[in-house]
């Protein structure tokens, strides 16, 4: 196989640019993919198939006649980004975080972004994911977003975009981790000489991070991983990154609040738990503060949050940081908060609750994409190019009752990637998510998962939808930059 044939049409292609050269930091990848044998490259790409399947790297996919288990398909084909790319990315995520903290701690304490009216008070008090129960709260070290999976995206410009946060829990680093191994015996030497910066230390920096979060007088705290259990979309995740780290896996009946604490059944007795890296929503975290129904949580467990004997990751009430309609004013927070330009810009974004930006969504849903405020996953979501006129009506119904809980956009070209389909190689759309941990100092993993639209001409990437996955390749800027990494491949 080899890509003469491979058209990057009018898109920014992440590897090549538009006369068919590789781009820099892809053109040892490219020369190796051209030199292998016939066939040799599609069955490296069955074998990393397999792996997946035999490790059990699945997500669940609800409602799904033909099962809930499912691999998210993995295209062996590496999405590289240069050293001057992630410089920026880097930096503008540093920036957007750092900035989304300082809002989520401001709206549930002083509230002085509301009063200088930077944001309309309605439009943070009318969100769904605004928690109420979370007023007042200093969570430790004052710290609200300890784990952030930021999407970005690239326009046809080759510009990055953040196409939205997630704060709440996000997911997929584990798929990150184990592609990353599997890149690596697909292309070993490949790997080492384009001087691939490393991922493999971030389990380790994420349990130093949870750790931190503990009293200081606790020496050795007790960590666990809450998950609501084995049905849930994202559970091998759950399990794979306790492995990693080490610490117990629970679920809601695991844990119990005695006198104060949190505690964890074990079998030789109650083990009081410090820090608990929660993957479950706020609504069922407690059934005494939040949703009184749920049986997932642990009730009470609030109480001890507020009272400092227990620390939660992510806190209770980042959620509001992930609403769509919030996500337009983070260019506005950055500017307030730590009085600068935002170096990674948003997509621009219509709010369908101002009366001019409403009209103008009604008059053109078949030119914009839709999105629902708190919907996630491709799902609450209309792609107007690609809809029928019976669906913009609907969406356009949707608008008219709840204004506040819809966003539009324009259609972004996003940037594409080779994929192999068949014998060949052609070009599907990509976004990046990295990985961001807030300590005493932010890290961003080098890299991060990059989604594909598999399904030709989609926009949509998520795995829910028919989207798959691919290793991101960040190139380091010198040897010693990579020096990890090269140690990581002797290993």
């Amino acid at each position: 196989m080899d890509f003469n044939n491979y058209n990057t049409e009018e898109f920014f292609d992440e590897l090549f640019v538009s006369n068919g050269c590789a781009r820099p930091g892809a053109s040892i990848l490219v020369k190796r993919i051209e030199e292998l044998q016939d066939g040799d490259l599609v069955r490296r790409q069955r074998a990393a198939e397999a792996a997946m399947m035999n490790l059990g790297i699945t997500f669940a996919v609800y409602g799904d006649e033909q099962g809930s288990e499912k691999i998210i398909p993995f295209d062996i084909i590496p999405r590289v980004i240069e050293p001057n790319d992630w410089q920026l990315l880097e930096a503008g995520l540093k920036q957007r975080i750092t900035a989304l903290n300082l809002f989520v701690d401001d709206i549930y304490n002083d509230q002085k972004i509301l009063r200088d009216k930077i944001i309309p008070e309605d439009v943070i008090l009318s969100a769904s994911s605004y928690r109420k129960q979370c007023v007042g709260i200093k969570p430790p070290k004052g710290v609200w977003c300890h784990i952030t999976g930021t999407d970005l995206i690239r326009d046809k410009d080759g510009r990055f975009y953040v196409l939205e946060d997630n704060l709440r829990c996000p997911s997929g680093v584990s798929y990150v981790l184990e592609n990353r191994q599997l890149q690596k015996r697909t292309f070993p030497r490949v790997f080492e000489a384009s001087r691939v910066r490393p991922v493999h230390d971030y389990a380790s920096r994420l349990v130093q991070t949870l750790g931190r979060l503990a009293p200081d007088h606790i020496t050795d705290p007790t960590i666990v991983v809450l998950t609501p259990g084995v049905y849930n979309s994202a559970y091998f995740e759950h399990s794979f990154l306790a492995q990693q780290m080490g610490v117990e896996l629970v679920e809601g009946r695991d844990l119990v609040v005695r006198d104060g604490f949190v505690m964890m059944r074990t079998t030789r007795g109650f083990t009081q738990v410090d820090v608990i890296y929660r993957r479950i929503d706020d609504d069922f975290i407690d059934p005494l503060a939040f949703r009184e129904d749920s049986a997932l949580g642990i009730p009470g467990i609030m109480d001890v949050y507020r009272a400092g004997r227990v620390a939660l990751a992510n806190a209770p009430g980042t959620g509001i940081a992930d609403d769509k309609v919030v996500y337009a004013y983070v260019p506005d927070m950055i500017k307030y908060y730590l009085d600068e330009e935002a170096i990674l810009p948003n997509v621009p974004t219509y709010l369908c609750w101002r009366d001019e930006d409403r009209q103008y969504v009604l008059d053109h849903l078949s030119e914009l994409v839709v999105k629902a405020a708190n919907e996630s996953g491709g799902y609450g979501m209309l792609i107007g190019p690609a809809s029928t006129r019976q669906e913009q009506a609907e969406f356009a119904d949707k608008i008219k009752a709840s204004p506040r809980n819809y966003i539009a956009q324009p259609v972004v070209s996003l940037s594409r990637a080779p994929v192999i389909v068949d014998d060949h190689f052609e070009g599907r759309h990509v976004d990046l998510r990295p990985y961001v941990l807030y300590d005493d100092d932010i890290y961003v993993m080098p890299g991060g998962l990059t989604r594909v639209a598999l399904r030709k001409g989609s926009l949509v990437v998520n795995s829910s939808q028919g989207g798959g996955s691919k290793d991101t390749w960040v190139i380091a800027e010198s040897p010693d930059d990579a020096a990890g990494s090269m140690s990581q491949m002797q290993q």
